[in-house]
């Protein structure tokens, strides 16, 4: 499963990439303004650090100004995913941009009605928002794996990418489902590695090795 983060600050992202472990990035309106950031100098800071996709979403509400902006944010890199909602505007933009041949992300998605038309609409990733679901007393992971078995089924290319994941046991269950991607923010990356049975175990390691006298493994 695809790891992205999901943020627009350019430091958040530049600090966890040393391990290879960052597989791409999304962003939305909301992320940029936080980061206090304009929104192509983000994406061009942040396409320049991470080779795989980052999405940037546009803000116009009609197909012909979505596909106007989609296009001017492509323009930025090769790796940009134009983000789009999922609206009917939105999925007449997708299918425009997906026929020549540019990526897209249909977000807000939160029914499988929708992720089918998504997938339909030839969007290359579809994100639907498992923590927003459960806000309002829904099955957010029921969602994912309803979708999933819909596009096994009926061998629909569109990834689904997990969002609105809000803990670490959200991001194990959207990699059980088989979930092709998971946008999580960087708090939730920094702790996926954590398991106290780990730090427990190290201790007990170096304490051992600190009673040979040896420094390291000199």
């Amino acid at each position: 499963m695809q790891i992205f983060l999901d943020t627009a600050d350019v430091s958040e992202i530049s600090s966890r990439l040393e391990a290879g472990l960052v597989d791409g990035v999304t962003t939305n309106p909301s992320l940029i303004v936080k980061a206090g950031a304009d929104i192509f100098e983000a994406i061009t800071q942040i396409c320049a650090l991470v080779d795989g996709p980052i999405s940037a979403e546009v803000v116009a509400t009609q197909a012909e100004g979505m596909i106007e902006e989609g296009k001017k944010l492509r323009a930025i890199a090769d790796n940009v995913v134009v983000k789009l909602p999922l609206t009917a505007q939105g999925l007449i933009a997708c299918r425009a941009l997906s026929d020549e041949g540019i990526p897209t992300n249909v977000t807000l998605c939160f029914s499988v009605n929708q992720a089918l038309l998504a997938a339909k609409a030839g969007a290359t990733f579809v994100s639907p928002f498992v923590g927003r679901i459960e806000d309002m007393g829904g099955d957010g992971i029921g969602l994912l794996e309803d979708i999933r078995r819909v596009y096994d089924h009926y061998g629909y290319m569109t990834q689904i990418l997990a969002a609105s994941l809000r803990s670490m046991a959200h991001v194990e269950a959207a990699a059980m489902v088989g979930c092709d991607a998971a946008t999580i923010p960087p708090q939730i990356f920094d702790g996926l590695v954590k398991h106290p049975l780990t730090d427990k175990g190290l201790e007990a390691f170096l304490n051992d090795w600190a009673k040979t006298g040896r420094n390291g493994l000199k």
